[in-house]
């Protein structure tokens, strides 16, 4: 099975997420000339990452708006959404969503982050996800972490054990930041010889530069198409027969050791 994945790295205003929401529509729009099978946004990109003094006011009410987006732009283009994450709100809490829907238009997962980086502040603001996401695209098992959680590489084990094929990334990575970024995803589709989409924020917003430097790797970690810094649209390939290539020649599900290598 081939499938073609467009990697959106936006550039997300600050705060403003009636630009943001405009800005992701017309950005997916533009990519569905090219006609691929999967869409990907990065992090937080309604409000960005993130306003501390308004977020509650700016989050996206029970993501109705982000829902509403993605599920009209899927069916109207028939095309499967990997929505990033946006800012969410239930009641008194906000979370890191992501919600991915199919070419029908309907929600086929969420997946709340697990992972708060502490450095921003983020879990003072963020109630953290108790659950991971498992889904199939198009028949292609999937998963997925968001950003931080890529530092945390039992976690994507586990859903590797699971048997997922594609793996997807969203984030806000900053620049000062970028060789752990690339470093990072690639030994995770190394280790885990799965393809790996991740995408990131571009340019700067608030007080951050953002690394863009979005990327899809095969299962041996080689770059599909990898990009700079700056707003742009990539697209690249996956293709289930080099999973089978590579957990052929190089069977580490077969050789580990799960009485030493089990995930806890």
């Amino acid at each position: 099975m081939k499938l073609r994945i467009a990697l959106i790295q936006m550039h997300v205003e600050m705060g403003n997420p009636t630009v943001n929401f405009a800005h992701a529509k017309e950005l997916m729009e533009k990519a569905m000339e090219k006609k691929p099978d999967i869409l990907v946004l990065p992090e937080t990109w309604n409000t960005g990452f993130f306003p501390k003094e308004n977020l509650s006011a700016l989050a996206d009410d029970e993501g109705k708006e982000t829902c509403a987006l993605l599920s009209s732009t899927a069916s109207r283009f028939q095309v499967n959404i990997v929505g990033g994450t946006t800012a969410v709100k239930e009641g008194t809490d906000i979370y890191n969503r992501s919600y991915v829907f199919d070419r029908k238009g309907s929600l086929v997962s969420t997946y709340d982050k697990i992972h708060g980086f502490s450095l921003s502040g983020e879990p003072g603001y963020f109630r953290m996800g108790n659950h991971l996401s498992h889904f199939t695209l198009d028949g292609l098992t999937c998963s997925m972490a968001i950003c931080y959680d890529i530092r945390f590489p039992e976690l994507i084990r586990r859903e590797a054990l699971a048997g997922v094929d594609l793996f997807f990334v969203p984030a806000a990575w900053p620049k000062i930041r970028n060789h752990h970024w690339v470093t990072l995803n690639r030994a995770r589709a190394i280790e885990n010889q799965f393809y790996l989409a991740a995408v990131n924020q571009a340019g700067r917003s608030g007080d951050t530069d953002y690394a863009g430097a979005s990327l899809l790797l095969d299962p041996w970690g080689e770059d599909i198409c990898h990009l700079e810094s700056d707003e742009d649209i990539a697209f690249g390939r996956v293709d289930t027969d080099v999973i089978q290539e590579v957990r052929t020649q190089i069977n580490v599900f077969r050789d580990r050791r799960p009485d030493w290598d089990r995930v806890q």
